[in-house]
C-alpha cells in the first residue's frame, strides 16, 4: 500500500501478523518500484512489517547516469527511513537497504533510531557527489549510539574495495558477511546479470536472522 510520509516522500508499507520487529527500506538508486513492492510484501510474509521509501521524491524519472552525478538531501533521507520506521508502528525497527540504500542504511545505523542495520553491498566511501563530511558510512557507525550492523558484501565488488572492507571491519559493531565470487547486485534482483542465486538466498537469509535475533 502506497503511502506519503510527513516530508511529502512516497513510501510502500505491508504489515505482518507478528507485529514485533519492523523493517525501514532504502531502495537502490533507481528508486521505489515493483522490485521493492514485492520484497515489502514478502518481508512481510516473514513476519516483518515493513515500509520503503522513495530516495528521489519528485525526481522518479531521473536517468540513471544523471542519478549517479546527482546530490541528495541527507536530512531528508534519514528522516524519511526514521519515518518510515515510524510508520510501522513496531517496538524495534530495523533499517535494510541496498547498493546506494546500503550506504544510507550505514548512515542511519548511527542515528540511535534502529535496533539492527543490514546494508547489501553498500559503499562504504561514498563517491564524490554523494560525500557528506561527517555523515559518511565509517562517521555514523562509529557513533556510539550506532546499532550493530551487518554488511553483506561481494568479493568482486568494485564499488567496496578491500581497504574499504577493512576499514570497516575494524568498527566493533560491524558484521561482515563477504561472498567472494559475488559482484554489485547480486542479491536483490534476480534480472540482474550480476544475479547469484545460491548467494542471494545465503545473504537473505542472514538479514532476516539478524533482525530477529
Amino acid at each position: 500500500m502506497r503511502i506519503t510520509l510527513p516530508s511529502g516522500t512516497p513510501a510502500e508499507i505491508a504489515s505482518a501478523d507478528n507485529n514485533d520487529v519492523g523493517i525501514a527500506m532504502h531502495p537502490d538508486i533507481m528508486g521505489l518500484r515493483p522490485l521493492f513492492d514485492d520484497h515489502v510484501s514478502r518481508l512481510a510474509s516473514e513476519g516483518f512489517t515493513t515500509c520503503a521509501i522513495e530516495p528521489w521524491p519528485g525526481q522518479e524519472d531521473l536517468p540513471l547516469e544523471k542519478r549517479m552525478d546527482a546530490t541528495f538531501d541527507l536530512d531528508r533521507v534519514l528522516g524519511d527511513l526514521q519515518a518510515a520506521a515510524d510508520a510501522t508502528e513496531c517496538d524495534r525497527v530495523g533499517v535494510l537497504g541496498f547498493c546506494m540504500g546500503g550506504m544510507q542504511t550505514f548512515r542511519a545505523a548511527g542515528t540511535g533510531r534502529f535496533h539492527r542495520a543490514v546494508a547489501f553491498y553498500g559503499m562504504i566511501v561514498p563517491p564524490e557527489p554523494w560525500r557528506v563530511p561527517g555523515k559518511d558510512p565509517l562517521d555514523m557507525l562509529a557513533k556510539p549510539e550506532a546499532c550493530r550492523t551487518l554488511a553483506i558484501l561481494g568479493g568482486k565488488d568494485s564499488y567496496t574495495p578491500p581497504e574499504d572492507i577493512t576499514r570497516l571491519r575494524k568498527l566493533g559493531n560491524v558484521e561482515t558477511a563477504l561472498y567472494p565470487e559475488a559482484e554489485h547486485g547480486f542479491a536483490h534482483a534476480p534480472e540482474r546479470p550480476t544475479h547469484r542465486a545460491d548467494d542471494a538466498a545465503d545473504a537473505w537469509r542472514r538479514a532476516l536472522d539478524f533482525f530477529r535475533s
